[in-house]
C-alpha cells in the first residue's frame, strides 16, 4: 500500500471545482450538500481513517477528532475551518428539532437566490474598482484612466497629498473583533457584536435582519467570529462567497444560506486538512527523535561503506566483507524510516511520542489539558496558543529530553496497519540497496596495501 498524501491546494478553491466533486447529496433539513468521498477514500488513505470517520468518532487515539483539531490549532494554523464545520453540523441537527411554526419564519434559501446574491457581490465590487472618488485623486497621475497628452502634464510619480476622511480614520482604528469566553462582548470589550455584525451587514450593503426568526443572536456572534473583517477565527473565503453568505443571513438563519460557503470548507477540509493529518500522525516521534533517526541511519551507511573499504585494502578473505551488509541494512532501514517520520525503535512497540501539548496534562482529570475546550468551543475566542503554559515548558527541555520523551501506545488499528507497511518497506529497500553494495564490495580484488 502506497500512500500519496503530498496533495496540497490553495484554501480558496473555485465553485465549478467544488461542484464536480459533490455527490449530489442534498441534506433533507436543507443544508448544504455532503462531498461524500465514496466507499474509498482519496490520496491512498484506508476507509478507516476517512474524513467522516474521524470525525462521527469511529477511530481511536491518536486519529480521533480531537488529535484532528489539535493539529490543525498547532501545525496547520487552521483550525477555524474544522471550527465553522462541527458548528454547522451541530446546527443543522438543533434546526431540524425546531417546532414548524419556529422554521417557517426563516425560509429557505434557493439557488437562485444564492445565484443572484453572487452576482450583486460582483457588482458591488466592480463598482468598487470604478471608485469616482478613487479616480479624483488619481487625476493627472501617471495611474489616470484617461491620462492627458500635451507634453505639460505633471510628473505621474508626484501624486497630491490627501486628507483621510472620517470613514477611512474609522476604518483605520485600532479594534479588536470576535466572542470572548463569558460571551458578552467581542474582543476585548469595546465593542459588541451587535456592532460588529451591523458593520458587517452594511459593508456588503444588506439590511439589518428581522431578529424574530430562531437562532438570529446565535447567526450574530458567528458573522462576528468568522465573516467580519478581522474576526478572530477569520474564515478564508473569497470577497464574492462572503458578501454572498451576509446577504444571505441578512435575509434568514435557515441552514440552507451557508451551503456554498460549507461547500468551500468542507472540500478544503476533506481534500487538505484530512490527508495532511493522517500523513502527520503516522510520524511516530517528535522531530528531535526524527533527526537523531536520521544520523544514525547515515551513521549506519557510512560506517558499512568505511568498514568495506578498510577490509577490501587489508586483503583478508572475501567473507569479512559480507559484514558489511549488517550496516548498510541497518542504517539504510533506519534512514528511509525516519524519511517518512518514523523511528524503528518506537515502531517495534508501536508507540509514538506524546506531543508537546500533551506531555503537560497530568493524570487527574481536572489538568488544564483536559479541560481546554477552547478549540472546540465554536463561539470561543482566538486560536493563538503562544501564551500556554507548555509552550515555554516545552522549549525549557533539553534536547536529550525531548529525544527520549514519554511514550504511549498507539490504539487505532488501521494507523499501526500503515506503520507496519512503512517499516516492510524500509527493510526491503534496505535488504536491495544493502545488496548491491556489498556485491560491489565483494568484486573488487583484494588490496593487500596492510
Amino acid at each position: 500500500m502506497v500512500l500519496s498524501l503530498n496533495y496540497r491546494r490553495p484554501a480558496n478553491v473555485s465553485r465549478d471545482s467544488i461542484n464536480t466533486e459533490k455527490s449530489g447529496h442534498t441534506d433533507t433539513s436543507g443544508g448544504a450538500e455532503s462531498q461524500s468521498s465514496g466507499s474509498s477514500c482519496p490520496y491512498g488513505i484506508p476507509d478507516a481513517l476517512s474524513f467522516d470517520r474521524i470525525i462521527s468518532g469511529g477511530t481511536c487515539p491518536p486519529v480521533t477528532t480531537r488529535e484532528f483539531m489539535d493539529f490543525l490549532v498547532y501545525i496547520e494554523h487552521d483550525a477555524e475551518n474544522l471550527q465553522f464545520y462541527l458548528w454547522y453540523r451541530d446546527y443543522i441537527k438543533r434546526w431540524s428539532e425546531l417546532p414548524e411554526r419556529e422554521q417557517a419564519l426563516a425560509p429557505v434559501w434557493t439557488s437562485e437566490q444564492a445565484q443572484q446574491a453572487r452576482n450583486e457581490a460582483l457588482t458591488e465590487k466592480s463598482k468598487k474598482l470604478n471608485n469616482p472618488a478613487a479616480e479624483q485623486v488619481f487625476k493627472g497621475t501617471g495611474f489616470d484612466s484617461q491620462p492627458k497628452k500635451n507634453p505639460g502634464a505633471p510628473n505621474p510619480f508626484n501624486t497630491p497629498p490627501r486628507t483621510p476622511s472620517n470613514e477611512y480614520r474609522d476604518s483605520m482604528s485600532p479594534s479588536t473583533v470576535g466572542w470572548s469566553e463569558d460571551g458578552s462582548t467581542v474582543g476585548s470589550g469595546l465593542v459588541h457584536h451587535q456592532k460588529t455584525t451591523a458593520n458587517a451587514f452594511e459593508k456588503v450593503g444588506a439590511h439589518q435582519p428581522f431578529t424574530i426568526q430562531p437562532y438570529r443572536e446565535e447567526i450574530s456572534r458567528i458573522i462576528s467570529i468568522y465573516l467580519a473583517e478581522g474576526s478572530v477565527r477569520y474564515l478564508n473565503l473569497s470577497d464574492k462567497e462572503r458578501a454572498a453568505l451576509l446577504k444571505a443571513l441578512s435575509i434568514t438563519t435557515h441552514p440552507s444560506a451557508f451551503k456554498d460557503v460549507v461547500a468551500t470548507i468542507e472540500y478544503t477540509l476533506r481534500h487538505q486538512a484530512h490527508p495532511n493529518f493522517i500523513r502527520w500522525t503516522i510520524c511516530n516521534g517528535n522531530p528531535p527523535r526524527q533527526t537523531f533517526a536520521r544520523g544514525l541511519g547515515i551513521g549506519g551507511i557510512i560506517a558499512g561503506i568505511v568498514y568495506g573499504i578498510v577490509i577490501t585494502l587489508s586483503g583478508a578473505n572475501r567473507g569479512w566483507r559480507t559484514l558489511a551488509f549488517l550496516a548498510f541494512f541497518i542504517g539504510i532501514s533506519t534512514l528511509f524510516a525516519a524519511w517518512k517520520g518514523m523511528c524503528v525503535v518506537l515502531h517495534g512497540m508501536h508507540h509514538r511520542h506524546l506531543r508537546p501539548w500533551e506531555l503537560f496534562a497530568s493524570d487527574d482529570s481536572t489538568s488544564e489539558y483536559d479541560l481546554k475546550k477552547n478549540s472546540f468551543d465554536s463561539l470561543g475566542s482566538t486560536n493563538s496558543y503562544e501564551d500556554e503554559p507548555w509552550v515555554a515548558k516545552y522549549d525549557h527541555r533539553n534536547v536529550f529530553r525531548k529525544i527520549f520523551d514519554r511514550e504511549v501506545w498507539i490504539q487505532e488499528p488501521a494507523l499501526r496497519s500503515i506503520q507496519d507497511t512503512i517499516f516492510i518497506q524500509a527493510l526491503i529497500t534496505a535488504f536491495i540497496i544493502g545488496a548491491i553494495l556489498t556485491a560491489i564490495f565483494l568484486a573488487v580484488p583484494a588490496g593487500h596495501k596492510f
